[in-house]
């Protein structure tokens, strides 16, 4: 009897969907798109309407055979590609390559038995409006790249420059930024703050000076700044204002693509490239002992915050096992999509809330189980009730001045006790209205405006969504594109544009500002989003682009100037010619490059860059020590802190713990120490940050100090 064929994009999902569709299916993957544009060519005729010419990829040639084998003998032909633009279209272009009529489309948001039977009972056949949405796209990029990326090339004198419709603007984000940098002239302010109490030292708060005879006061010198603390100081101090006022504070959403990025870039150091690598092979299924090859997610490219009613029904008794009936808002909750959202699957969520971090942490390494603890956290929270805080606002007057103080009391933990937020308590004293305080501790602290921060992935990707740029299947291919040009690098975490991206910016606003820029970027998205609802052409909408463009082109050819991207002089020296070395900015940050080049290819980190720092690190000393996670030995490392003990095993296993000398002279560093605050004794703790000491008296009292330096810290200064 033949079989059903059902084509997938990854070998991944065809072992976890074998599972679940029984011997009267065979399943085959494409390994991705099996058409595309040619590499060699524009591959669009722009005379006739922009038809494309679509030729197979070289790559698939052996993939196209053994599917066209496949569909030959098959009694029906599923195509279960990604429920997205992108998957529609390569659900198209299948059935145009293999010559396929009568193709039964399938989508599913989860890779789950009752998902993929789902999908087999109502196939439906190709969307023709999602495949001339994602054609269009593809055209336009296109259009603009093979028509953008040649000119600079041209006018630059140098190789492998390109521009992109989206990567561009991205570009030109992190440029802008690093002017306004570059720009910023710090002003000097001061804050004076104060200590105050109604009684026992312990009961002291503090409170900031906000105000001088009812009006907002600013402090620019120290001469004022002192003069101002000496007359608080002597001043009688009351409280003149009280209020307190209990608030609730909703959970997050559950992820989407955008929000995973970003909580997973400040939450777990991933770039987004990474992020979308792990939660793909989540998505597609990873063994899970007798469970077999499960998926683990839901979908993870889509800006839809919508949830299955079974997921919450799931999720609700989870949250009732593990935290009790207190922990259950009234119902369960619905979170509004953003208007421009495609609502064709839901949020990333665990397939099935039931399966807890700590059950498939054996299965998975360390980075997928981080991730798909973050993704379950954050959706078991997004069913949670609320945070609930009290919030008591103090103003004291001294004088003609005036001090605001706040405190925060965590009356019931809600969704943090699983999803932590920076909500902390800040203790204030019962207080009343007119009441006298002393002052226990006064000081003016020199402050700088700063400058706008440098984007980082998180902050990037929230941007883009911000002004519509990019779709979520986008944003980590633009971030991976503008770093592998050479135009932007990565230092600290944050974007810094390279003198190329500069340059290739600077070109670029100046021959086609309506191209390059935020606005038209994200009306074309609108568009497409059109085109996709079938309320758009999209010939029209290409067509309605190109003219114009050709004409800038036209003009950029005959009026733009060759640029060459010089490099800056430095006193270094190679060591191989005695040439001067000059200091360039590449994809990976700044280096120094002779100037013999290409006679001589000499080149060295930059003084002070990252890679200088990375290569003057110790390589790790190795020890008797053995890890108590995973058994392998510990080795010394130096990180920003000081010397520790680390996992050989890294990055597999994390496990880190102070030197055995450091943790005992630590402790009796603990010996006989009191509080500064209250008085209590205090203990020797562990932070992120290494060991401190924390008054006895915590929460009460949240007094620390730091232990003294160790003699190898003060030997690394």
């Amino acid at each position: 009897m033949p079989k059903s064929l059902i084509i997938v994009e990854s070998p991944a999902k065809t072992r976890t969907i074998r599972q679940f569709v029984g011997k009267n299916y065979l399943l085959e993957a494409s390994m991705g798109h099996v058409r595309d544009l040619p590499k060699s060519s524009l591959g669009v005729d722009t005379e006739h309407d922009f038809k494309p010419k679509y030729v197979n990829i070289r790559e698939r040639t052996s993939t196209l055979k053994k599917l066209r084998e496949a569909a030959g003998k098959a009694k029906d032909i599923y195509i279960a590609t990604d429920p997205d633009r992108e998957g529609e279209a390569i659900a198209w272009h299948l059935t145009q390559a293999l010559k396929i009529k009568g193709a039964k489309r399938i989508q599913f948001n989860e890779i789950t038995r009752r998902a993929v039977t789902e999908a087999l009972e109502n196939p439906r056949t190709i969307d023709a409006h999602r495949v001339d949405a994602q054609q269009a796209r593809r055209i336009l990029d296109r259009l603009v790249g093979y028509t953008l990326s040649p000119l600079l090339q041209r006018k630059m004198r140098k190789w492998r420059l390109s521009a992109g419709r989206v990567q561009s603007v991205a570009v030109r984000l992190i440029c802008e930024r690093e002017r306004e940098i570059q720009a910023f002239v710090p002003e000097q302010y001061w804050d004076i703050v104060a200590h105050v109490t109604p009684g026992a030292a312990e009961d002291a708060f503090q409170v900031k000076l906000v105000q001088k005879d009812g009006k907002k006061i600013e402090v620019r010198d120290v001469g004022h700044a002192r003069r101002i603390a000496s007359e608080i100081w002597e001043s009688a101090l009351r409280v003149a204002r009280l209020e307190t006022s209990d608030r609730a504070r909703r959970p997050p959403p559950p992820f989407i693509t955008s929000t995973l990025q970003q909580d997973a870039a400040n939450r777990l150091g991933l770039s987004a490239r990474q992020t979308m690598r792990l939660a793909q092979q989540l998505y597609e299924g990873v063994e899970v002992g007798d469970r077999g090859h499960v998926g683990l997610i839901t979908y993870m490219r889509t800006d839809s915050t919508r949830v299955a009613r079974e997921a919450q029904t799931e999720a609700r008794a989870v949250i009732s096992d593990q935290f009790g009936k207190d922990y259950l808002p009234p119902k369960p909750r619905q979170y509004q999509s953003r208007r421009s959202a495609q609502d064709a699957h839901e949020a990333i969520r665990p397939t099935s809330p039931a399966l807890t971090p700590d059950q498939v942490d054996p299965y998975l390494d360390n980075s997928q189980s981080r991730l798909y603890k973050l993704i379950w956290s954050r959706f078991i929270a997004s069913q949670m009730a609320d945070l609930r805080l009290r919030i008591t606002a103090v103003d004291v007057s001294a004088g003609p001045y005036l001090l605001r103080g706040r405190g925060v009391k965590i009356l019931f933990p809600g969704f943090t006790a699983i999803y932590p937020t920076r909500d902390g308590e800040v203790t204030i004293p019962d207080l009343e209205e007119n009441m006298w305080l002393d002052a226990v501790s006064l000081a003016a602290r020199q402050r700088f405006t700063e400058p706008p921060p440098r984007y980082t992935e998180a902050t990037l990707v929230k941007l883009l969504e911000a002004k519509g740029i990019g779709r979520p299947s986008t944003y980590a291919p633009i971030i991976g594109t503008i770093q592998d040009r050479g135009y932007v690098y990565l230092e600290e975490k944050r974007f810094h544009p390279t003198d190329l991206g500069f340059a290739v910016t600077d070109q670029l606003v100046e021959h086609f500002p309506d191209v390059i820029s935020v606005e038209f970027t994200a009306d074309m998205e609108t568009k497409l989003d059109r085109i996709e609802e079938g309320a758009a052409d999209w010939v029209a909408a290409v067509r309605e682009f190109y003219k114009p463009f050709e004409k800038s082109v036209a003009r950029a050819e005959q009026v733009m100037e060759k640029v060459t991207v010089s490099a800056q002089e430095t006193d270094e020296v190679c060591e191989e010619c005695g040439k001067p070395m000059l200091l360039r900015v590449g994809r990976h940050g700044p280096f120094l490059a002779c100037s013999g080049y290409p006679e001589c290819k000499t080149t060295r980190p930059a003084p002070g860059s990252k890679e200088e720092k990375r290569q003057k690190k110790p390589p790790p000393e190795p020890t008797d020590e053995v890890c108590d996670k995973c058994g392998s030995p510990m080795v010394i490392r130096t990180g920003r802190r000081g010397r520790f003990l680390a996992c050989s095993a890294f990055p597999k296993c994390r496990s880190t713990r102070p030197l055995p000398e450091e943790e005992a002279a630590a402790a009796k560093a603990a010996e006989n120490q009191k509080c500064d605050l209250c008085g209590r004794p205090m203990t020797l703790r562990r932070g992120r940050y290494g060991p401190f000491l924390g008054c006895t008296g915590y929460p009460d009292c949240k007094g620390i100090k730091r232990l003294p330096k160790s003699e190898a810290e003060k030997e690394s200064g």
